[in-house]
């Protein structure tokens, strides 16, 4: 019972993290639009008149804390769980498989992957980024 809360818990935190990144608006690099060589990533405004950081009315919105989803879904994968990074079999130690899903670093091999992989299917971790390994 306790299992199945905590379930609707997490569906309605994701439920409610999705609502507010609806509401966010795309915050884009001022005048990006406007010149070529500005990519639309967003920079901080640090000019003394810039319209942007003044937050006058008809120039986009200024990236704020108050745009952040809740506290308790930042850092949630989509599928309610929460990742960690591994580098080996050893770390997979000790982890909720309920609780946690395993994402292996970029510069771990094939070998240790097929072996992290298969250590992940025994503890029954879900691997996020398992890959197609050949079987070699």
């Amino acid at each position: 019972m306790k299992e199945r809360n905590e379930r609707e818990d997490v569906k309605e935190l994701l439920k409610r993290r999705a609502e507010v990144a609806g509401r966010r608006p795309r915050f884009v690099r001022p005048e990006s639009w406007r010149y070529k060589r500005l990519k639309p990533n967003w920079r901080k405004p640090t000019g003394v008149d810039n319209k942007v950081r003044l937050s006058q009315k008809g120039w986009p919105a200024l990236a704020r804390t108050g745009y952040r989803g809740p506290v308790a879904a930042r850092g949630l994968h989509p599928s309610g769980l929460r990742e960690r990074l591994v580098h080996n079999t050893a770390e997979l130690q000790g982890l909720d498989p309920s609780a946690f899903a395993v994402r292996m670093g970029r510069t771990v091999g094939a070998r240790k992957r097929r072996e992290i992989v298969a250590k992940a299917k025994e503890l029954r971790l879900k691997v996020l980024n398992p890959r197609r390994l050949n079987k070699a």
